[in-house]
């Protein structure tokens, strides 16, 4: 009796529990891979040909030069985050099958959940350090800017006998609204946020898809559209249905696409806007949903996948 039971403890299979030093094993292994595939030294070339894009346009206003640099640059990092998240994401999977890494991970064994979320950690742990990265380089660059082009307005209006304390004084206040400001981190924050959610969906079709070119296909599009969901919702879905009916039909494309359009700031620091904290917030609560959302999906699919 005492042998069977002493048999039948060491045949059953101990339930492995979620461990937060697993997740971050992964996602380092995640970070150490994605930099092996050269996918660093490319965001860092293209932020830096986005930085020197801002200073090719000659332009006379101080105001202009400053919110030119922006709009390329955020422009720019908007774009490539969400490049990088997709493909990044959508190589991971496949590129793991292929290697038969993922079946030694799983064999360890590893929960499944562990490891999509390591994964999804490890690319946007890519992206936030580019993104911060590029961060300090431009506001040092808008910072030198804007004080080369307040003293060179400065010099101008004195030239043309125009300096009085209230030219200066309005000058000072123009370049300071379009220069170094706390907005231009809320607007990178805002770009990190949407390129976390527009990499969650790839990490859901790549679970459910094996082809890497449909899954980043398929992302695009679902960018595109979440881009587009309030002209979809005020061109087909007020005119053509009702009240109920037209706000059921936007519960579900919300719900299929996500709307992207709400992490769309940099317009308004591009224009020396200020960016209140109760929108930060939002932006952040509703990237934790999409993102929690997203991820619940990805591991019921990927659970139940023959690999």
């Amino acid at each position: 009796m005492s042998d069977a039971t002493t048999s039948s403890a060491v045949t059953k299979t101990p339930k492995v529990r979620f461990s937060p030093q697993r997740v971050w094993t992964m996602a380092m292994a995640t970070v150490t891979q994605l930099i092996r595939m050269k996918i660093l030294a490319f965001l860092v070339l293209f932020c830096l040909l986005a930085v020197g894009a801002g200073f090719a346009f000659s332009v006379i206003n101080p105001e202009q030069q400053l919110s030119l640099l922006k709009s390329v640059t955020l422009g720019a990092l908007q774009i490539f985050s969400i490049v990088i998240g997709v493909v990044s994401t959508a190589l991971l999977l496949p590129k793991d099958l292929e290697d038969r890494t993922l079946y030694t991970i799983l064999s360890k064994p590893v929960p499944r959940f562990d490891y999509l979320l390591g994964k999804l950690i490890g690319v946007l742990m890519l992206i936030g350090g580019g993104l911060i990265v590029m961060d300090a380089v431009l506001s040092l660059i808008l910072w030198m800017r804007q004080s080369l082009l307040f003293d060179e307005a400065v010099d101008h209006l004195r030239m043309e006998k125009m300096d009085s304390a209230e030219a200066v004084t309005q000058m000072r206040e123009i370049v300071a609204r379009q220069g170094l400001t706390w907005n231009l981190h809320w607007a990178v924050w805002a770009i990190f946020l949407k390129a976390t959610v527009v990499t969650t969906v790839a990490l859901l079709l790549s679970s459910i898809a094996s082809s890497t070119l449909f899954t980043i296909v398929i992302t695009f599009c679902v960018t595109i559209i979440g881009h587009g969901e309030a002209l979809i919702r005020e061109f087909f879905f007020t005119p053509n249905l009702s009240g109920m009916t037209g706000r059921t039909a936007a519960l579900m494309l919300a719900a299929i696409c996500p709307d992207l359009a709400q992490f769309d700031i940099v317009d308004s620091v591009v224009n020396g806007e200020i960016v209140p904290w109760a929108a930060v917030l939002n932006m952040t609560s509703l990237a934790a949903i999409y993102v929690t959302v997203y991820m619940f999906i990805t591991h019921l699919v990927f659970a139940e996948k023959e690999l």
